[in-house]
């Protein structure tokens, strides 16, 4: 029995952390995991999980990511503007870019622009390098983008496609 395309998901590991708790008998290691979830269709989502073993840390951030994925505007396999989006320190402008032209992306945008399903964009990140700060920041970009279908309902007026679809 196939698959349907919503039950097939990316995951990156952002970043695995060893916390170390000096306690009186001792340092008790426990490990932190950040992870970015999507299904390479418009959907992302990204989480953060601990636990003493890497691989339930891993486990836990997979789950919540997937539970608090969130649903991006897209236009082919770009963005349909450019955007800019900010989280603590870190600025992550986003360009569209050409067909052919590959995610010209780092780190945490990387990861999150291959979950999403985006295959050609431009970006740069600015301030903090903070690996967690700059995906919230992609995520804050990405939340403001808006299609040409949402755009023309925010406005009170048709789209060109349903103008187009209407008058055939």
């Amino acid at each position: 029995m196939a698959e349907k395309k919503e039950d097939i998901f990316v995951d990156h590991v952002v970043k695995v952390r060893r916390v170390t708790k000096v306690t009186k008998g001792g340092k008790r290691f426990s490990f932190a995991a950040f992870v970015v979830t999507g299904n390479k269709d418009g959907m992302v989502g990204v989480a953060s999980g601990k636990s003493k073993e890497v691989a339930l840390a891993i486990a836990k951030a997979i789950n919540k990511a997937r539970k608090r994925m969130v649903s991006i505007s897209l236009r082919d396999k770009t963005v349909p503007y450019a955007v800019q989006g900010k989280h603590g320190a870190s600025t992550v402008i986003i360009r569209p870019a050409s067909k052919g032209t590959g995610v010209i992306a780092g780190g945490a945008v990387r990861a999150i622009m291959n979950a999403v399903g985006i295959d050609d964009v431009l970006s740069k990140s600015i301030g903090s390098s903070n690996g967690q700060n700059v995906a919230k920041a992609t995520l804050n970009a990405l939340a403001k983008m808006r299609s040409a279908k949402q755009l023309a309902h925010l406005r009170g007026k048709k789209s060109i496609k349903e103008m187009v679809g209407s008058s055939s």
